[in-house]
């Protein structure tokens, strides 16, 4: 008899650890947080007498475990995602990672330029490179480039542009040997690779890699901006007001507490997102008063975030206002008109 407790025992302990740890081909996703954003930014010499806030909004993602699969059946807000609507095809969750770090660095450098466009401060923006996303399996910088890395010079020449870059790589052939400086970890380290055929274009030579612009920028007063542990272009929207917030001597929020998402491209438009339903959930939950969606027209026929957002609100029967909003003018010219609390 006492056998046989003991192998039911191991036997239910064995299925307890099987459906809370084996990680299954799926994500799940549920609504994140409220996140202030003035202790994650600093502007030299800020304003600091702001009474209203505003914030980011975050979704929370995980890998799906059987028990946490049932469970997001029943929650409000969570979501299961197949790995393809998380991750590009062929990418890494290393990969992912770094992708979505880069998109959080390039919104900020957009913010910041917007911000100091808006207060007619001065800045200036450089190019820093190339920034490596992915690397090919099969590429010529398999086991030699790593996602993350900078790409500084080529051949002893740096450039000012992708075009510049890619302007260099056309002039090569397979086979050509290229030196390559590139920026690991704050280390710079030279690098040989003899250039391979494309798996798309193989009449064309090339490193193996995907990449993006790496752009900086220098502004006066400085702004210090910390936020690491925050992936995504999402932010881009409510990182620029909380810039110019702290630029500015007026208190933009008019003394509300303010959420929103949305990205923010260079020339002050904003954009799409994912997630904006479990972003309403959890800003309603953080007692948000007004939350700006982007009021985008996706060419799929999709509806538009503000649409997706106000349905939520109805839904949940949040009393937090759903403002639609199209650039950074729209967002200001609201706010502008906003009666003080």
């Amino acid at each position: 008899m006492k056998n046989k407790k003991l192998w039911f025992f191991v036997l239910v302990m064995a299925v307890v650890v099987f459906v809370s740890s084996y990680r299954l081909d799926a994500y799940i996703s549920r609504p994140g947080d409220a996140y202030e954003l003035s202790p994650f930014v600093e502007v030299e010499g800020r304003d600091d007498d702001d009474e209203g806030t505003l914030s980011l909004m975050t979704v929370t993602m995980f890998n799906a475990t059987p028990a946490l699969y049932i469970m997001a059946q029943f929650q409000e807000g969570y979501k299961i995602l197949d790995p393809h609507q998380v991750r590009s095809p062929h990418e890494s969750d290393e990969e992912y990672n770094v992708r979505q770090l880069k998109l959080m660095s390039d919104s900020q450098v957009n913010a910041l330029q917007v911000a100091f466009e808006q207060a007619q401060l001065p800045y200036e923006v450089s190019s820093n490179g190339v920034f490596i996303m992915n690397v090919l399996e099969d590429g010529a910088a398999a086991g030699l480039l790593s996602p993350g890395d900078r790409l500084l010079e080529i051949d002893g020449q740096n450039y000012g542009s992708i075009e510049e870059f890619l302007d260099y790589l056309s002039t090569k052939q397979v086979g050509d040997e290229v030196e390559l400086l590139i920026e690991r970890d704050e280390r710079r380290l030279n690098q040989s690779i003899t250039l391979a055929p494309l798996p798309t274009e193989p009449e064309r030579p090339g490193i193996g890699i995907s990449f993006v612009e790496d752009k900086d920028i220098e502004t006066t007063p400085k702004v210090n901006i910390d936020s690491e542990a925050i992936g995504g272009p999402s932010a881009g929207l409510m990182f620029t007001l909380e810039i110019l917030n702290q630029l500015l001597d007026e208190d933009i929020t008019q003394g509300y507490d303010i959420a929103g998402t949305g990205t923010m491209e260079s020339d002050g438009t904003v954009g799409r997102i994912g997630g904006i339903d479990q972003k309403i959930i959890a800003a309603d939950r953080a007692g948000i008063d007004i939350f700006f969606a982007p009021d985008d027209s996706p060419e799929s026929g999709l509806p538009s975030n503000y649409e997706v957002a106000l349905e939520t609100a109805e839904e949940i029967g949040t009393e937090m206002e759903i403002v639609p909003v199209t650039d950074i003018e729209s967002v200001l010219d609201y706010l502008a008109e906003l009666p003080p609390m």
